[in-house]
């Protein structure tokens, strides 16, 4: 296969071959691909031939990428979001709004009152119902990455640190607490009783990549001694009785009523975190992207109003 002749076969090749690396073999990719192991192997055989390399290894041992492989994967990567760029733009040019629009969160926004995502999702499908929807939980900085490099059409992230290729809406905010778990040494000990100088003497987990709960952190005085890259890794650290951490209120509402979890000194710790919705400056986002921002942006103003009242 050369440049010059990559078919519709071939992509469609490439992108089995995706789905394979991404679900980690054969046969986890069954039920994503909806085709036997045989039709998977056959077509990642084919591909092998068309490319005239040896793409993976695969057998009792397991299932393991080449290094011929990971260089294929990786050009593969670039082409299929080539494709999908291409096929966006020319849905641009017709009436009918099509295509996929690509979209990452990090924080845990289903059980936040303030997000509406859920709500914007329903309006945008209902105004654009031909549009595939690829909705992803990743790192912030990962966010970031992928939205500049085009990989991502919409990042929804906290404010910190803004990123000169950029653009942010803000969006919804919500309010982070200190938490322990209970079978912590903290968990019976009365507010009154502590002091924030009491925390640092217990292991504290944080966040690993730059934002709010990173700086909070700094600035409080903790020692950090666990690292994750999300807030349900980081629930899990609290609920072990061993660390102290933040979660979102909405979040952990229903660790506390079933008194898994207390929150510690709210007045003297409590942050509040603000969330927007981010996309590249160029190129100028598609007329899909847009109107999802749109209908986020409008949903959001909504659900202030009624907040407000």
């Amino acid at each position: 296969m050369v440049a010059a002749r990559i078919a519709d076969s071939d992509i469609r090749l490439l992108r089995v071959f995706k789905t394979v690396v991404e679900s980690g073999g054969f046969s986890a990719a069954e039920v994503e691909l909806n085709v036997g192991k045989s039709t998977i192997s056959k077509h990642i055989t084919d591909l092998e031939l068309r490319l005239g390399l040896k793409l993976c290894n695969r057998g009792p041992s397991g299932f393991a990428l080449t290094e011929d492989g990971a260089k294929v994967l990786e050009a593969a990567d670039h082409l299929l979001v080539s494709v999908s760029q291409f096929r966006n733009e020319v849905n641009e040019i017709k009436e009918q709004l099509g295509g996929t629009i690509r979209v990452s969160l990090f924080d845990q926004c289903a059980s936040n009152p303030e997000s509406g995502l859920a709500r914007a999702i329903h309006r945008f499908n209902e105004a654009a119902p031909s549009v595939q929807l690829e909705l992803s939980l990743e790192p912030p900085n990962v966010i970031e990455t992928l939205v500049i490099s085009g990989r991502l059409d919409v990042g929804i992230i906290a404010l910190h640190r803004p990123s000169t290729s950029l653009n942010y809406a803000p969006l919804y905010g919500e309010n982070m607490f200190l938490y322990c778990g209970r079978e912590h040494p903290l968990f019976d000990t009365p507010d009154h009783e502590l002091k924030t100088s009491d925390l640092l003497k217990y292991n504290y987990a944080g966040l690993s990549v730059n934002s709010p709960n990173l700086i909070v952190g700094q600035q409080l005085g903790f020692r950090r001694s666990a690292k994750v890259q999300n807030e349900q890794a980081l629930a899990i650290l609290i609920l072990s009785g061993r660390y102290l951490g933040y979660l979102p209120d909405h979040f952990a509402q229903e660790f506390v009523n079933s008194r898994q979890i207390r929150r510690l000194l709210p007045d003297e710790t409590k942050y509040r975190t603000r969330f927007a919705a981010v996309t590249r400056k160029n190129p100028e986002p598609t007329r899909v992207t847009k109107l999802f921002l749109d209908v986020l942006l409008s949903e959001h103003s909504s659900s202030s109003r009624l907040r407000n009242r």
